[in-house]
């Protein structure tokens, strides 16, 4: 068969055929009177393996190798192109989520498009200082990409860094939200403290809505965090998580505080008290919170708290009476 037969039945060139031969990838079989190529049925074979290598992104130097050498090998080669093709593939998606975060900053022109550039290299820079500096470029007008600075937020380990990525984020608007959200359900706890410390920090109703869904989280952490942030805000639901960590020693001072903020009403400072009031007469409730309770109580206001006080002055266990009879002096000097 001349070459011309073959280019046509295998869909390889003349032309690429001729570089197969002078590779020595391929070597025609005979020639006819006139001098032409002419390829043997084990040629056209050879030719669809040498295609099939290709496919695979082998080089024309190891379709060589694989071909002629009798001692080959493929597993090590087939290993080292799977290496190669999930770093290409991991390459790839990188540049692909890098022009998606630009797109989704909606750069006005080159000069956006270099600011957010030179924004993700900052974000993913190893200097605390340079990450730091990122964070607080988008005081400047720099178009912040927000999925990545979701990202940068639930990474950082450096407490000062990662309040500047979380003030950023809440000046960004609540794009970020949902993906903090998403954060929530990582397997990894670190990761779930991080987003809801800056779902803590976004502003909106959206925000407030993920928090109270958050009280009802598996992590004693997360819901914690929630908690403090809508006790502060005056969301009445935090309530009972509050006065969970006061019992259980988590941040029981900032959970008292948030109580306080909650007591803003009569009603709702009675049903505080009558809560941490149920907690401390408890058969479970030890000591030590039984102590921490009866301090939450100081800045509840109403006659309900009042009454507990002076119960508890009387109480048999000493730091609890001694704690009460303090707060009842510290009220009447009000």
């Amino acid at each position: 068969m001349l070459i011309g037969e073959v280019a046509r039945r295998s869909g390889v060139s003349a032309r690429m055929l001729r570089h197969y031969e002078s590779l020595g990838l391929l070597r025609p079989s005979g020639r006819t009177g006139s001098g032409y190529r002419e390829y043997s049925g084990e040629d056209i074979r050879r030719i669809f393996h040498i295609e099939s290598l290709r496919s695979l992104g082998l080089s024309l130097r190891e379709i060589g190798r694989a071909l002629d050498d009798p001692g080959f090998t493929p597993s090590a080669l087939v290993d080292d192109l799977i290496r190669q093709t999930r770093e290409r593939i991991a390459a790839e998606t990188e540049l692909l989520t890098r022009l998606r975060r630009i797109d989704a900053a909606e750069p006005a022109g080159w000069e956006d498009v270099l600011q957010v550039v030179a924004f993700l290299q900052a974000l993913g820079s190893k200097s605390a200082a340079a990450r730091q500096r990122a964070a607080l470029s988008s005081a400047d007008g720099v178009p912040v990409p927000v999925e990545a600075l979701v990202e940068a937020v639930l990474r950082e380990t450096e407490p000062n860094v990662a309040g500047a990525l979380r003030w950023a984020l809440a000046r960004s608007g609540d794009g970020g939200t949902a993906l903090l959200a998403e954060g929530l359900g990582s397997p990894v706890a670190a990761v779930r403290e991080r987003a809801v410390q800056a779902l803590a920090e976004m502003p909106g109703d959206e925000a407030g809505a993920r928090l109270r869904d958050a009280l009802a989280h598996p992590d004693v952490v997360v819901r914690g965090h929630a908690a403090l942030a809508l006790g502060t805000r005056g969301v009445a639901e935090a309530g009972p998580t509050l006065v969970d960590m006061i019992v259980a020693g988590r941040n029981d001072t900032d959970a008292a505080d948030a109580l306080s903020v909650l007591a803003s009403d009569t009603a709702t400072a009675d049903q505080i008290a009558t809560r941490l009031v149920g907690r401390l007469t408890h058969d479970t409730t030890e000591a030590p919170a039984r102590v921490r309770l009866t301090q939450a109580l100081a800045d509840i206001p109403g006659t309900t708290a009042s009454r507990a006080l002076v119960e508890l002055s009387r109480d048999g266990d000493r730091a609890v009476a001694l704690t009460a009879t303090y707060l009842l002096q510290l009220r009447d000097a009000r």
